[in-house]
């Protein structure tokens, strides 16, 4: 389970270190390797342990391909998915496509969500952050079922 945000810095080869805390856990569940693909609604990216990614595979192979939205889904996801491998020393190297798309250049922030992490932008996170915020804040729309048994 993966919870938090770390701000990581890539190296001039693109490459992240892994904080140590997360590391045992992934070298056991996925022996290191990594799927990273984009976000369809938020200009970061999306980091799966393999199996956690296989079964995403799994559920994007059962919608059809004659249903257009159904298909941009799979082709976003799938055309963007790129393998990587945490190395000896920690680090994960991102595609250059993948960091250009989430506009990663130096500071990232990696954010724990249970089962994936999310690679931002460090400046871009605090404004979703703010963003979000500020939105819940603002919003007259009613909970979902979901939200409502939520208790924190």
């Amino acid at each position: 389970m993966f919870r938090g945000a770390t701000l990581v810095n890539l190296d001039s080869k693109g490459r992240l270190t892994v904080p140590t805390r997360y590391r045992g856990m992934l070298s056991e569940e996925s022996k290191g390797q990594m799927v990273c693909t984009i976000d369809l609604h938020q200009p970061c990216l999306l980091l799966y342990t393999l199996p956690e990614w296989e079964i995403i595979e799994e559920k994007l192979s059962k919608l059809s391909t004659m249903n257009p939205a159904e298909r941009r889904v799979q082709r976003l996801l799938l055309g963007h998915a790129s393998e990587c491998q945490i190395d000896n020393a920690g680090r994960l190297l991102l595609a250059n496509t993948l960091r250009q798309h989430a506009g990663l250049t130096k500071e990232v922030m990696l954010v724990g969500q249970i089962n994936k992490f999310e690679l931002w932008d460090e400046q871009m996170w605090y404004q979703q952050v703010e963003n979000d915020i500020a939105a819940e804040r603002l919003t007259e729309e009613p909970l979902s079922a979901r939200l409502q048994d939520l208790s924190l």
